[in-house]
């Protein structure tokens, strides 16, 4: 899991898809976190993004930087612990002044039953679970 935080935090900006419906939605995302061994994601619970997470947990996140690409899928879970929350906004202060660990918007989420899969045009898929 470290090595795909880091990759992720290196790439800075991943792709997050989820699922509307029948309708796939997909848009960019930049945080990233790992808290008590975990990873985390962060958004508003008043999104978009939230309500179809909720609705069906399953997403797929894809990021890619220098010949390299990973696609992480597995199950989110909302974690409203505010340790967890502040664990999140301390390592992107920027979001501070949108999001507070103590507002009912802040939403932090970890992965669950995740698989990441590296690859790239010359080398063999490989996979990472966490």
């Amino acid at each position: 899991m470290k090595e795909v935080y880091e990759f992720l935090k290196k790439c800075g900006t991943y792709y997050l898809a989820t699922v509307e419906g029948d309708q796939p939605r997909v848009r960019p995302f930049g945080t990233i976190d790992v808290f008590e061994d975990r990873l985390y994601i962060q958004t508003g619970k008043v999104k978009e993004v939230s309500k179809q997470i909720q609705a069906n947990p399953k997403v797929e996140i894809c990021a890619f930087g220098e010949g390299v690409w990973v696609r992480i899928a597995g199950e989110l879970v909302r974690d409203d612990r505010i340790e967890a929350k502040k664990h999140m906004l301390a390592n992107y202060p920027d979001l501070q002044a949108m999001y507070s660990a103590e507002d009912d918007n802040t939403e932090v989420l970890y992965f669950k039953n995740a698989v990441a899969t590296f690859s790239s045009f010359t080398d063999v898929p490989r996979e990472v679970t966490f």
